[in-house]
């Protein structure tokens, strides 16, 4: 299991792929599979931890990304003998790698930084098997051997009351995820608005967010850890997703729901996929909208939010959606490869 190493598996707040990985790892090591996780050294895991660097690069500022991160991923590509499966989670550079190898290598793709890097991506399409994380992230120029939605752990996540009487934006500070829309809609309905998360523009901070707290009616809490996301999620009336970008998923929707916290969003890119308008939440493309799903959130019912989720994203069916993917690929392995693959071709994936 290669991990990427921005941050430490599993984060300590912030690291959405990171935390895809540790459930991933820790599930499979549950089932009795031996995973080699290769992660930052500082990494805590049930699976035989190989670590690099010492820890995530945007953890500590003095670490290149470029010298760490190619150290890591050849400590892998050297051991490839070892392994039955190399499962790639640390983007486009071990593709690189890929052809050296005999083993095979399967990349989750969790979204496309920009259209620029995609062309990596279509040099060894046919050699790596991809895994797209929604429906809607597929990239037409590429062959999927699969979608697997992400799961959670539902335990982590109990059911909230929604009675903190806020609502609640999380996620990175950034254009892309609609921060200045959340406190556009908090002015117009008057409720107060958390905002969390890591500041990953800070002109942008500057400029849209910061002049506009005020510490009581809109609040910036920073990043929030393990130890208060639940009850930040549980609390709120709804979760604020505006975006402005196609959504290769959304961690923090699926968890809100789990919660019980309905969710209004923008319906951009695997958002559809996730909120059922009316039973979970709402998909708005207007501000007059967003207003009105505000007041519609708080007559839903919370156990039924919480229960629309739970077969769907649960951590279990994601494990058992890519063990059934790997025993498919390691039992293909001495086959020969199968021109023209469909690129829209799935294994059984949640509705």
């Amino acid at each position: 299991m290669l991990a990427p190493i921005s941050w430490r598996v599993p984060p300590r707040h912030y690291g959405p792929w990171e935390q895809f990985v540790s459930l991933l790892t820790e599930g499979l090591v549950a089932r009795g599979v031996e995973v080699t996780l290769f992660a930052t050294a500082d990494s805590r895991t049930r699976a035989r931890l190989v670590g690099t660097a010492p820890t995530g690069y945007s953890e500590d500022p003095s670490l290149d990304a470029k010298v760490w991160e190619c150290l890591h991923v050849a400590t892998c590509f050297e051991q490839a003998d070892a392994f039955d499966l190399i499962h790639n989670n640390a983007d486009f550079l071990p593709l690189a790698w890929s052809r050296l190898v005999d083993t095979p290598v399967l990349t989750t793709i969790h979204g496309f930084s920009s259209e620029r890097i995609v062309p990596v991506y279509e040099r060894y399409d046919d050699r790596v098997h991809y895994v797209a994380i929604s429906a809607a992230d597929r990239h037409p120029r590429l062959h999927y051997a699969a979608v697997v939605h992400h799961g959670i752990d539902l335990d982590a996540f109990p059911l909230g009351r929604g009675d903190g009487g806020y609502l609640l934006f999380f996620g990175r500070i950034h254009p892309d995820k609609g921060t200045a829309e959340a406190i556009d809609l908090a002015d117009r309905t008057g409720l107060r608005l958390l905002l969390a998360g890591i500041v990953q523009d800070r002109a942008y901070f500057e400029r849209e967010v910061a002049p506009r707290l005020d510490g009581a009616r809109v609040r910036f809490l920073g990043p929030v850890g393990p130890d208060r996301r639940a009850e930040l999620l549980g609390g709120a009336r709804a979760l604020v997703h505006l975006v402005n970008f196609e959504e290769p998923f959304g961690f923090s929707v699926v968890e809100a729901m789990a919660c019980g916290t309905p969710v209004i969003a923008r319906p951009r890119g695997a958002l559809p996929e996730l909120v059922r308008a009316g039973e979970n939440g709402f998909l708005v493309r207007s501000l007059e909208e967003a207003a009105a799903a505000v007041d519609a959130a708080a007559r839903l019912d919370r156990a039924a939010v919480r229960a629309s989720v739970e077969r769907r994203f649960a951590a279990g069916r994601m494990v058992d959606d890519y063990l059934a993917l790997y025993r498919a690929i390691v039992e293909r392995r001495l086959e020969p490869r199968a021109a023209g693959r469909d690129p829209a071709a799935t294994t059984p994936s949640p509705p």
